[in-house]
């Protein structure tokens, strides 16, 4: 980050910038007035709208694409659209770390959306040029071979780019706001409310009117319009450079890690000083590298680390950090171990979620979507109704329930974090125990008339296991993207949002395992079908969603023990003489 001298100064958009002299140095962000703080967060959630238009309307309705462009069985459909949303919300790992380590959040989200726009190019490349097309002619029951590997070239492409994108745009615009000002720390808990807000409006319109125009004109120009609505959001996030605030990279964050690690294992042997207060911390009056973090009692092991080993000679220890960690290091680490647990516990969370954008919709293509005179509800725009759901949850929790609380609980958030994640899953749960009832009665009708099956079901059945996904989701996933860059060590913040992204990712993995050992476990000897037949009609979707409901509750017993035991991040609080007016005390 670019740094800049004196008192105080403004900034492109003529708000004061106030400066503490204990925060200048590489990688902080001098603080400023907060009433101009949203100006730069309002670019950065208009650019996470496009690209999740573009994105959903992909994603939504890739299962589709696979069983009638590409032909492709149920079975093999669903794991396809597991393996491509599992590298998607995987890959975010790798471009976190990039951003924190090397690129810095503001050039990661650049270079990213260049890659977006060139997998988009070549997805519709795909589907226009001759040579690329699925089929030579309009009909062929297996699509060629070169547009297979094109078609999957081009969504792996986006994959890549969605690793370096959402990670770094989320937490690049959460960066914009200064925990050190009390109003700004205030806001930057709406700001996780309204970025979901902006992704749901986004995701909306994407399995609305884009999925509208794949299904009734053809997938090229829907393509053509996903790939104008990224060049679009290219534009916009350049537009709104002279207002962000930028954090520099700092270097790998997992090298502290380790070294805490390494340092605790070599000390292990000896003895634990009689206070904590005997632990090595860098004094108040210095300048560090972050906020300093308080000592707590967990994981104490790797206390040995801020052990001196000769307490004669502490200068030429301090200088080796693979043999002396601070008491602050010391507790980034047994943050990164305490939340691994609570990694594990949600993945039932997400197994649930990744039969939003398989089953769920490949259910709806055998209902009955006419509405009206003849109008019919693309099958993937039923998505947009969990959508909706999460829209009216974030907007009633941010403006009615979180004012209640704060004044109840005397908590700024409302709700704890965990607390807030383990409500949305509790919604979770229902939802599958629906989605079963729903289904057993869809089978039932198909079995009463094997000729209209379930089309004399309307598809708005579905709607109400999608609505309280969408109230689970905007209490779980917002609950989930905070408490990921809020818990994890500030130097590795793009990489915590990446952490929150692998949950979904390696939930949609284990999905396709369960689909895989389930089906062989039903399949009886004798060669008939198990739970996953050819199509939707002769498979028992509604037993594999009473299993996922049995696993949920399950799990929920887990996450609730991890919940009542879990330590948040506590940091130092120190008086800064140089704040702004009115910020009498900043978190360093």
């Amino acid at each position: 980050m670019e740094q800049r001298k004196g008192a105080e100064s403004k900034d492109a958009g003529g708000e004061k910038w106030v400066y503490d002299s204990s925060m200048d140095h590489k990688g902080q962000v001098p603080l400023r007035a907060s009433t101009g703080v949203w100006k730069a967060a309002r670019f950065i959630i208009a650019i996470e709208f496009s690209e999740r238009l573009s994105y959903f309307g992909l994603a939504t309705s890739l299962i589709l694409y696979l069983s009638k462009v590409m032909h492709q069985d149920l079975k093999t459909a669903a794991r396809n659209v597991n393996y491509w949303s599992g590298v998607t919300t995987l890959m975010p790992l790798l471009g976190g770390f990039i951003a924190d380590a090397y690129l810095g959040r503001f050039s990661t989200v650049l270079i990213s959306t260049i890659i977006y726009l060139m997998g988009l190019i070549l997805l519709t490349m795909s589907w226009f040029v001759p040579g690329l097309k699925a089929c030579e002619n309009e009909i062929c029951t297996e699509p060629r071979k070169v547009h297979e590997v094109v078609f999957f070239l081009a969504i792996y492409l986006i994959s890549i780019a969605t690793g370096g994108h959402k990670p770094s745009l989320e937490s690049f615009g959460a960066d914009q706001f200064d925990e050190d000002h009390h109003e700004e720390r205030k806001q930057k808990m709406s700001y996780f409310n309204w970025w979901n807000f902006g992704l749901c409006s986004g995701l909306l319109f994407g399995v609305t009117v884009v999925v509208y125009v794949q299904d009734h004109v053809n997938w090229g120009v829907s393509y053509i319009i996903l790939t104008a609505v990224m060049a679009a959001s290219l534009v916009i996030f350049a537009i709104g450079r002279p207002f962000y605030r930028y954090r520099g990279a700092t270097g790998s964050p997992l090298t502290p890690l380790v070294q805490v690690l390494v340092a605790a294992i070599r000390k292990r042997d000896l003895a634990y000083p009689s206070s904590p207060d005997q632990l090595y911390e860098v004094p108040k009056t210095e300048k560090t590298q972050g906020r300093l973090l308080c000592h707590t009692n967990k994981l104490k092991f790797l206390d040995k680390a801020a052990v001196f080993e000769d307490k004669n000679n502490p200068t030429a220890e301090k200088q080796n950090l693979w043999r002396l960690a601070t008491v602050t290091k010391v507790e980034e680490l047994k943050l990164v171990l305490n939340m691994i647990p609570i990694w594990l516990a949600t993945l039932p969370f997400g197994i649930c979620i990744a039969q939003s954008t398989t089953f769920f919709i490949k259910q709806s293509v055998t209902m009955n979507r006419k509405i009206g005179d003849g109008f019919v509800i693309p099958p993937a725009s039923i998505y947009g109704i969990a959508a909706i759901g999460m829209i009216i949850s974030v907007t009633i929790y941010e403006k009615f329930i979180v004012p209640m609380l704060r004044n109840t609980t005397g908590n700024e958030r409302g709700l704890n974090l965990l607390r807030r994640i383990g409500i949305g899953m509790s919604f979770t749960m229902v939802t599958m125990v629906v989605a079963a009832l729903v289904e057993k009665k869809r089978l039932g009708m198909v079995e009463n008339d094997p000729k209209k099956g379930a089309d004399s079901m309307s598809v708005f059945w579905l709607a109400p296991q999608y609505l309280i996904i969408g109230f689970g989701d905007g209490f779980a996933l917002v609950g989930l993207q905070e408490y990921f860059y809020d818990q994890v060590p500030d130097s590795m913040r793009s990489l915590g949002i990446a952490l929150y992204l692998s949950v979904i990712g390696a939930s949609n993995f284990l999905s396709s395992w369960l689909i895989t050992v389930v089906d062989h476990v039903t399949t009886t000897s004798t060669g008939s079908h198990g739970w996953f037949g050819k199509d939707l009609n002769s498979s028992r979707l509604d037993k594999f969603y009473w299993l996922l409901a049995a696993i949920s509750s399950v799990n929920m017993f887990f996450y609730v023990f991890l919940a009542r035991r879990y330590t948040y991040k506590n940091v130092q609080k120190v008086v800064v003489a140089d704040c702004h007016e009115g910020d009498d005390e900043a978190v360093v």
